[in-house]
């Protein structure tokens, strides 16, 4: 009896493929059902509805106490509805609906008057722009902005920038350079030593094109840290095993990802200049060159062995205070007892 005097609740009720919602007004679940389902062309045996937000399924009783303009989610057998990460997982394979996304996104960001959502909008915005499939300058013109003209490929500038900053660690390294750690030696026969191992180092390196193979994707999968596609995943501070924020990029995609990248380092885990040129001077304080395990150096210096690609956030400048192995600075037999 009670029943016919209920008041009629006023919800808003989509289907799970749909992202339109539709005000529907009902006094009970039962109703609301049936009206869902001729609405949204659902069929009523075996349907549900769940709170769009968490996915909660609702009953009788919990549709009484839902307030006005609830969104809704109405599922036929067998459809499930975990909320609103949901959509979140659709947004994410946008490949089909991108160019639809990106204005409603280039919209919401005109309107927009709060930071912290114009933040989102925007990185939103920046991901989505992505021309990674293309490779050649004239492909994607924007892209190359600023870059001189003779790189003529994505895969050839970001070769060639993985080179610079390995270059720039010889040059940290090598005894001609002012800067240099060799200008605190001071024994003459030392420093003859020390520019001996330099200009084996510098001839490895040259050897192995200054391992710009690490930011170049269409080499090896071994050979590279990025995918085939281009992105990089932060390999996590130097005493972590992975990155806990899951930092990502993808500098082929846009060029302001591009340049984002140049703030992402290549970090020693056993420190160049606090620790492992210094490790490399004492052992030349004890034995020739010849007699030094130069293969384990160079990986310590220039070898993905001892460097991490690191997101600036995940780049710890402290001390790392971890030291070089003494049993493999010598070669075996050259030095027994270490």
């Amino acid at each position: 009896m009670f029943g016919l005097f209920r008041k009629n609740k006023l919800v808003k009720i989509r289907s799970l493929n749909e992202t339109t919602k539709h005000g529907v007004a009902a006094t009970s679940l039962q109703e609301l059902l049936k009206k869902g389902s001729k609405l949204l062309q659902v069929p009523l045996v075996g349907s549900h509805i769940c709170l769009y937000e968490d996915g909660t399924e609702l009953s009788e009783d919990y549709f009484r106490s839902l307030p006005d303009n609830a969104e809704l989610v109405l599922l036929a057998m067998g459809e499930r509805w975990s909320g609103f990460v949901c959509d979140i997982s659709r947004l994410l394979d946008t490949d089909r609906n991108l160019d639809l996304l990106i204005d409603a996104a280039k919209g919401l960001l005109s309107d927009e008057r709060s930071p912290k959502r114009r933040k989102l909008l925007g990185e939103l915005l920046l991901h989505l722009k992505d021309s990674s499939d293309t490779e050649n300058r004239e492909d994607d013109e924007d892209w190359f902005q600023g870059i001189d003209v003779r790189f003529k490929t994505k895969s050839a500038y970001m070769k060639y920038n993985c080179e610079s900053r390995i270059r720039g660690y010889m040059k940290e390294f090598a005894y001609s350079q002012v800067d240099s750690y060799a200008q605190t030696i001071q024994k003459p026969k030392l420093k003859a030593e020390y520019k001996k191992t330099a200009e084996s180092l510098m001839l490895q390196l040259k050897s192995d094109k200054y391992n710009g193979c690490y930011f170049n994707r269409t080499e090896k999968e071994l050979n590279r840290l990025c995918t085939k596609d281009g992105w990089f995943s932060c390999q996590g501070a130097f005493d972590q095993d992975e990155c806990i924020s899951l930092h990502s990029i993808n500098p082929y995609g846009n060029r302001e990802s591009r340049i984002l990248f140049s703030t992402w380092n290549l970090d020693h885990r056993i420190e160049k200049k606090r620790t492992v040129i210094p490790a490399l001077v004492e052992a030349l304080q004890n034995r020739k060159s010849s007699n030094i395990n130069l293969d384990y150096f160079y990986k310590l210096l220039f070898t993905r062995e001892n460097l991490k690609l690191v997101h600036i956030v995940c780049h710890k400048k402290s001390a790392h205070d971890l030291l070089c192995d003494k049993r493999n600075m010598y070669k075996w037999g050259k030095r027994k007892g270490l």
